[in-house]
């Protein structure tokens, strides 16, 4: 017999769903369609009251949280709960460390039309991208211009923040993938793919608990 703590604490845990997905490029965020582009309901089946912990752009890919647990979107949305986001982008043109330093300690960028300089974050280039699933479709081929990946890992989440910064930098981005949150990552997971996780284990790996 569980003690009544320990009853009540699982009773909690077992009224929340949490899911991790690898949302595919050209997907929106979100479970009702716009514009007649293909949104979450058409690959990913939830219960009714689970939704996405903030958003990824169309053009973007990778790790989305659904869930239907108020108090985990809180802890994640909010900004004075700082929290790692690991990125891994695909660039035009060859990255320099020149670059890399410069977007370390900040770069301006506008948020809302009014200047920026975003915060110092982690990045270096990525060599070896081992492990990244094909993109459907894939990015346009251009013989003359090399491309590169690079890795950041920022504490905030601006609209369109990283591809602001690397356009700010000269190399505009050609796919962006979230890679992590926190200790939540797709290693090993394809676009289209789902994962049911539990409440002790996404909030061990989010917030160490």
């Amino acid at each position: 017999m569980k003690s009544p703590a320990k009853r009540e604490a699982f009773l909690f845990a077992m009224q929340y769903k949490y899911y991790i997905i690898y949302k595919p490029y050209q997907v929106l965020s979100q479970f009702t369609s716009a514009d007649n582009k293909p949104c979450l309901k058409d690959i990913f089946s939830v219960e009714k009251d689970v939704y996405p912990v903030g958003r990824l752009d169309y053009d973007s890919e990778g790790l989305l949280i659904l869930t239907n647990d108020t108090s985990l979107n809180h802890r994640l949305l909010h900004p004075k709960f700082i929290h790692e986001r690991e990125y891994l982008a695909q660039c035009e043109g060859l990255i320099t460390d020149k670059t890399i330093q410069e977007l370390i300690t900040g770069v301006p960028i506008q948020v809302n039309r009014k200047p920026y300089h975003t915060r110092p974050c982690r990045a270096r280039i990525w060599n070896e991208p081992s492990g990244i699933p094909d993109r459907n479709p894939p990015i346009r081929f251009r013989k003359n211009i090399p491309t590169s990946w690079i890795k950041l890992i920022l504490t905030e989440g601006k609209n369109r923040q990283v591809r602001k910064m690397l356009a700010y930098t000269g190399f505009p981005v050609l796919r962006l993938i979230r890679y992590r949150i926190e200790g939540t990552d797709i290693k090993g997971m394809q676009p289209g793919d789902i994962k049911s996780l539990s409440h002790q284990t996404i909030y061990h790996q989010l917030f160490g608990k």
